[in-house]
């Protein structure tokens, strides 16, 4: 929003105030760029001057200045009608024990048109609450925890109880806090510039939780811009935009014994299935006018539902303030502030608090690559190019109509940085899903010849974002133990998931986009047509060891007529279904740690919409119930399967048996735990029952059949193996021994060995 200010003049007033007694001097420019709001520096002017004290409060129609512990009130004097007031300083009617120009603790008496009247101290009166050091730290880059001093903070200064504002807005000719508290006339409280720091601040005596601002923020060129606090804990629910003071340091958590076992162990080596999911679309309240969830009510039922269907983590869609629902998300304006659309600050904690009482880690998507362009976010925030660049070849994202934020700024790198330890810290976050990293690391994403601008040395990496993206990971990860970062990147960058002291980006994993696109390739193909196209499958352990590898089947491949995961598949309804399972199962089994988004655990039909709740009602019809069966029970089992897990990142835990037979488009191989306990799996990608089929094995004995996507109790049709096989004393596809199945149509089975057991005595 930007504002014309109409210009208040000195007029009959035009005169110079000038008190003999104590050389007390205020000049007719001085007042003009107060009342104007044009004064980078308002403290020298109002407040406490050698005896006097000025006020500008334009909505009084008069204040007297009460002497805190004197009980003496003195009328001050209107001397411009916008409503500049002065106490000269000794009064000749009254006598005072202090002299002129020793300072003395006061407060104001205002009464307004509508014979309210108001005692509070004057903002003016405050020294500045931030230090040097702090904005040292900040304008270095270094500041970890710079949430704690910009932004709005409730606190206490010198016994007067208030809030602390301050905002990073260098290149502005004045800025001022507005908002209920003071009618929204932004001219109230203008804020002053911390030296050479960019860092306007002021101290509001009164306000307190709940109340609601922003900055008037006056550019170079004149005009008001009206900006959301960057800073901000709580925002408006949209349609509306302003910032709210908020405490968020009153939660009690609960949740210590969940923090305490996550830093211990590598989570390399720990089960992970996650369980994607858009907050306002998981589930509706239909008869409240079909009403999202909120954020306690999401913790209880998202709690139960994941423990019955055997997730280890949930994954939330971005979660910070966003204006625009069609975004998902993915346009933030409120990086220190969760949705106000389920609920406040504390109602995310408990959500968070809720999920980890339950054994359940919550990862948050975050954006660091991009912002929109709404007027009260950070997009031209001071009236320049502050957050982003001024070059549109380096600043404009074209593809999303977002802006890229300027790494290479201090100020901008500490705003990210100290965001990321915010969620860690504040809200006991796990986890970090960084959005659309290769956007980030590229200059040329998504851009023509003669549209971008080589780095330093000619070449197309962003150098910046990528030295922010190493400086972002060595930090959370040496500051809270056992949590993630996850990089959402596309593209064959080296290294994303490998620390920043051998080169690397520092994240912990990757997500595995080449494997969801092939596999969702593949799995379109008609089963006839397979065979031409087990390479297609089988590619993705090529490069399975280059990256610690998430295998996901996200939001993205369910939007946009992609059409649904079941939708995807070919075939009848009963080969939908099939496909599906032995999707799921083909993905459980191959190494990788596991994401799925909501709705397709149970076949929805539809395309994912963000306005409207996924299709819980397909659950009533057994095909569906059973698919989410299927889900829930091969969750466990990866779970209390170390092979399925504990060796997802190392060449030791894969043994392939076959994966030449294409003819019969039929893979097998195995998949191994530390302690030398292995599974067998078999995968038949065609609705031909295959019998008889041999494949080799590594050891001797019973082998128990631990899964089958072809269980009637999935929906299948039964064929296997019954409890089990034992090997063959017959060398087969290079192993020692072999095992003579039925593999199931358009089915995977899972075996486990028990040297001890036998079909006989099983």
């Amino acid at each position: 929003m930007i504002l014309n200010l109409a210009g208040f003049h000195i007029g009959a007033f035009k005169k110079i105030h000038f008190w003999m007694n104590s050389m007390k001097f205020i000049d007719d420019e001085s007042i003009s760029k107060i009342i104007n709001f044009d004064h980078y520096d308002p403290f020298s002017v109002l407040g406490f001057h050698e005896g006097s004290v000025r006020a500008f409060i334009p909505s009084a129609k008069s204040v007297s200045l009460l002497k805190t512990g004197t009980g003496l009130e003195e009328t001050m004097e209107l001397i411009h009608p916008a409503g500049f007031f002065i106490y000269p300083g000794k009064s000749e009617t009254k006598s005072q024990a202090e002299p002129d120009t020793g300072y003395f603790p006061y407060e104001f008496k205002i009464s307004y048109g509508n014979n309210e009247t108001q005692v509070t101290r004057d903002p003016y009166s405050f020294l500045p609450v931030i230090s040097d050091y702090d904005m040292h730290l900040f304008n270095e880059g270094s500041h970890q925890d710079i949430y704690e001093k910009l932004g709005a903070h409730i606190m206490t200064v010198d016994g007067i109880s208030g809030v602390h504002f301050a905002v990073w807005a260098p290149n502005a000719r004045a800025v001022s806090v507005t908002g209920d508290f003071n009618g929204w006339d932004i001219r109230r409280h203008q804020m002053r510039v911390l030296g050479n720091s960019g860092v306007w601040e002021i101290f509001i005596p009164g306000i307190s939780k709940g109340d609601i601002y922003k900055f008037a923020i006056k550019t170079k060129e004149g005009a008001v811009l009206l900006k959301a606090d960057p800073y901000s804990y709580y925002s408006e629910k949209r349609p509306k935009t302003g910032s709210i003071v908020w405490d968020i340091n009153t939660y009690q958590w609960n949740d210590g014994e969940w923090t305490a076992r996550r830093g211990k162990g590598r989570n390399l080596e720990k089960p992970m299935t996650v369980y994607e999911v858009h907050l306002a679309s998981w589930m509706h309240v239909p008869e409240e006018d079909d009403r999202s969830l909120t954020y306690r009510e999401a913790a209880v039922r998202l709690t139960e539902y994941l423990k019955k269907m055997n997730y280890t983590h949930i994954e939330l869609m971005p979660v910070a303030e966003h204006p625009f629902d069609g975004s998902w998300g993915y346009q933030v304006t409120g990086y220190f502030a969760p949705t106000s659309r389920f609920g406040n600050p504390e109602d995310f904690m408990f959500f968070v608090d809720y999920l980890h009482q339950n054994d359940i880690g919550v990862i948050i998507d975050w954006v660091p690559g991009h912002f929109p362009k709404d007027a009260h976010g950070l997009c031209w925030f001071d009236g320049t190019a502050l957050y982003e660049h001024y070059d549109d070849r380096k600043g404009e994202q074209r593809d999303w109509g977002t802006k890229i934020f300027n790494y290479g700024r201090n100020e901008v790198r500490n705003f990210l940085i100290s965001n990321a330890i915010f969620w860690f810290g504040k809200y006991h976050i796990d986890g970090l899903r960084v959005d659309a990293v290769a956007s980030m690391l590229y200059l040329d994403y998504s851009r023509k010849e003669g549209e971008w601008i080589p780095n330093q040395f000619g070449g197309r990496e962003n150098l910046e974002a990528i030295d922010f993206i190493k400086k972002m990971n060595e930090i959370v990860y040496s500051r809270f133990p056992g949590i993630m970062t996850i990089a959402e990147e596309s593209t064959a960058f080296g290294g994303v998931s490998r620390p920043t002291y051998v080169g690397g980006l520092g994240f912990e994993f990757k997500w595995n986009m080449g494997w969801m696109h092939d596999t969702l390739v593949y799995f379109s193909k008609e089963p006839v047509f397979r065979k031409y196209h087990q390479g297609t499958l089988t590619f993705s352990m090529i490069y399975a060891y280059t990256e610690n590898f998430i295998l996901v089947l996200s939001h993205d491949e369910v939007v946009h007529g992609k059409s649904s995961m079941l939708s995807k598949m070919p075939g009848d309804v009963w080969q939908k279904f099939a496909n599906l399972r032995l999707l799921y199962t083909y993905m459980m089994a191959h190494p990788g740690k596991k994401l799925l988004f909501m709705g397709q655990e149970f076949g929805q039909w539809n395309e994912w919409r963000e306005d409207k709740s996924i299709d819980w009602h397909l659950t009533e019809f057994e095909p569906h119930r059973k698919l989410q069966n299927m889900v829930s029970h091969l969750n466990s089992l990866y779970r209390s399967e170390p092979a399925l897990y504990e060796i997802d990142f190392e060449q030791a835990g894969f043994e392939w048996i076959d994966f030449y037979d294409s003819d019969n488009s039929v893979i097998s191989f195995i998949r191994k735990a530390k302690n030398g306990s292995f599974v067998v799996v078999a995968l038949n990608f065609t609705p031909v029952v295959r019998c008889n089929y041999k494949i080799g094995t590594i050891s001797k004995g019973f082998y128990r059949e631990i899964f089958n996507s072809d269980s009637s109790k999935f929906g299948g049709s039964d064929n296997g193996n019954g409890i089990g096989v034992n090997s063959l004393d017959q060398p087969w596809n290079g192993k020692p021994f072999c095992l003579d199945l039925t593999i199931p149509p358009l089915g995977g089975i899972l075996l486990k060995l028990n040297p001890e057991e036998t079909e006989d005595n099983s």
